[in-house]
């Protein structure tokens, strides 16, 4: 369950990788608004409240469905799961390397 104030990852789309604070929940769309992605820019007409006009840049909505909610240890987690397929390939190659090594001198 997404809410706002969470920190969350995209983990699809053109904006893979980027992190940031969810801004609004918009439950009818399933989308969320995220603070610095899926910033695209708007053309507004000058109005009473914002008489120059101009171009904006604003976030647009997000999928939810593309989107990871991380938690407070995630960046931890993941560093040490990345050491753990490191050992792994090591301790495979060590082996594939022995067995080469047997059938060489035999």
């Amino acid at each position: 369950m997404i809410k706002v104030g969470d920190n969350v990852r995209v983990i699809t789309g053109s904006n893979k990788g980027k992190e940031g604070k969810v801004l609004k929940v918009l439950r009818a769309d399933n989308k969320v608004i995220v603070d610095g992605v899926n910033v695209v820019k708007k053309h507004v007409k000058p109005n009473r409240t914002n008489e120059t006009g101009g171009i904006l840049e604003v976030e647009a909505p997000i999928h939810i469905s593309n989107v990871k909610v991380l938690g407070k240890d995630t960046k931890k987690e993941n560093k040490k799961e990345t050491k753990k397929v490191k050992e792994v390939k090591e301790v495979k190659e060590k082996k594939a390397s022995k067995k080469k090594e047997e059938k060489e001198s035999k």
